[in-house]
């Protein structure tokens, strides 16, 4: 007989349930949700209690978490807000300062050449639904450190899948022109159409149907086509190999300023979801930890990579925001606000180790940086540059 810990319905009650009493306990101590569901989530995984181990079933789960939360941040931006050459090039640092540094350590440490490619790879990433969740709860997405990080964020993780596959090249000795050029072609034809379709036609389909009969009968008709269209672009990112979250960050782009007078709010309804399932997308980072695994070889490691982590994105981004006129204090925020590598890190790592790129030392490694420097960032933040 199967224990009733391992059934899908015990383990999706008790996910629900911990994110949403993280969220709670967060609030009540005054720090951002993200820290008290990733506390809840160590809690319940494999760390401490070993209630639930990051299966499949949780990873689509908090994937689905990450798509909503991403499509409800794009609601929030016009297009001119989020894409600019300047934010590009702060991008372009929070890559290629990291990836030198991850570099660099894996081979002070005496790891391979290959091991410390996809080392530096993994230091690239930045997990945008970690700062955009911090930001839109402290009230903070229209400052211009803001929109700063959200649209280096996006750019950073088309150039951070691009690292990736660069690295997979590098190391199978496969690299070529056409390899290098046509993910920038897909992504960059993804945001151009996707964009112009959502706001030439989407956005004013949405605005007639919403004075139709079937939206005075079915109020809730809108905001079940808004999600669709959220959910179609997430799957056109995947099938052209670029982030789900990106996709549906266009489509929140696309349809922002849409608006829809007859029909329930189709926002709200999109924020109740993103507060139950972005939860359990934060909750999943925790789960996905096992302290168990590390050692005092790892714990070495993990302390030099971390450290190199935070400190070459905030450098990188940092130099180069202030070079385009960002006060100090605005550009530390930009810093910051780019440093949590979340799951995007943790993907990348996994990678590696499958494809025996990577051992299992700096695959734990590598899982450690990102929590650390997931939890990190909401206390910075919150507690010290917006205090």
């Amino acid at each position: 007989m199967v224990p009733v810990t391992s059934t899908i319905e015990f383990q999706m009650s008790l996910l629900l349930f911990v994110s949403l009493a993280g969220y709670l306990l967060a609030v009540r101590i005054n720090q951002s949700a993200v820290i008290g569901q990733i506390l809840v989530g160590l809690l319940i995984g494999p760390s401490f209690l070993g209630l639930i181990t990051y299966t499949s079933f949780v990873q689509s789960v908090a994937q689905l978490g990450a798509i909503i939360l991403l499509f409800v941040i794009g609601l929030e931006f016009k297009l001119k807000d989020i894409f600019s050459f300047r934010y590009g090039l702060i991008a372009a640092a929070g890559v290629i300062v990291p990836w030198i540094g991850g570099f660099l350590t894996a081979k002070a440490f005496g790891y391979n050449f290959q091991s410390a490619i996809f080392t530096g790879t993994a230091l690239t990433a930045t997990s945008i639904a970690i700062t955009a969740n911090v930001l839109k709860e402290m009230g903070k997405l229209h400052t211009e450190a803001a929109k700063a990080i959200i649209g280096a964020a996006v750019i950073d993780d088309v150039l951070g899948l691009l690292a990736l596959s660069l690295s997979k090249q590098i190391v199978d000795g496969s690299l070529s022109f056409s390899s290098v050029i046509v993910p920038i072609i897909n992504a960059v034809l993804f945001l151009t159409a996707g964009i112009y379709i959502g706001r030439r036609f989407l956005s004013r389909a949405i605005e007639r149907i919403d004075q139709t009969p079937i939206s005075q009968k079915y109020p809730e008709f809108i905001f079940i086509f808004v999600m669709s269209i959220a959910f179609f672009y997430a799957m056109g990112a995947e099938i052209l190999h670029l982030s789900a979250i990106v996709g549906a960050f266009i489509a929140g782009i696309s349809l922002a300023g849409t608006v829809a007078r007859r029909s329930k709010d189709y926002r709200q309804g999109a924020e109740y979801l993103n507060i139950i399932f972005a939860s359990i997308f934060f909750v999943s980072l925790g789960i996905l930890v096992d302290i168990h695994i590390v050692t005092p070889a790892v714990l070495w490691f993990f302390i030099v990579l971390t450290v190199v982590a935070i400190g070459t994105k905030v450098a990188g981004c940092f130099l180069s925001a202030r070079w385009q006129g960002f006060s100090n204090k605005d550009a530390a925020m930009i810093g910051f606000g780019m440093s949590p590598r979340g799951e995007v890190a943790m993907i990348v790592g996994l990678i590696g180790l499958n494809q025996n790129l990577i051992t299992q030392e700096i695959y734990a490694a590598i899982i450690f940086m990102s929590l650390i420097t997931t939890v990190v960032t909401p206390i910075v933040l919150r507690n010290w540059l917006y205090k």
